[in-house]
């Protein structure tokens, strides 16, 4: 039940987007358990970001996972989104963060795992 939300300061295109939510999808099953086939993405573009107070591209990646991040493949994912975002948007890799929180509550379908 993996959540990948992407939040940029530049404009997406479609043909971005759609690059963006193929690569979020091959690259989640670098965590142990986890598929495309539970995926869900959020895309926002041309937010008020800033980082390091310039207003120069920048990008947050939030992903939100059922169970406890683990360093080593977390570190595995980190690489590939940061590559993938880096490459398809144009931003500096040094002007991505990506964050990890883990829950031992996910509800779907009406109840909880």
């Amino acid at each position: 039940m993996p959540y990948i939300q992407l939040k940029t300061n530049k404009g997406i295109s479609d043909s971005q987007e759609q690059a963006l939510k193929a690569a979020f999808g091959r690259d989640i099953s670098l965590l142990p358990g986890k598929s495309e086939q539970w995926l869900m993405c959020q895309m926002e573009g041309d937010c008020r970001m800033y980082f390091q107070g310039s207003s120069a591209p920048c990008a947050m990646v939030a992903v939100d996972l059922f169970g406890q991040p683990s360093e080593g493949p977390c570190g595995k994912l980190t690489a590939a989104l940061t590559k993938t975002v880096a490459e398809t948007l144009e931003i500096p890799m040094d002007r991505i963060y990506v964050r990890y929180l883990g829950t031992g509550l996910w509800g779907w379908s009406g109840s909880n795992f």
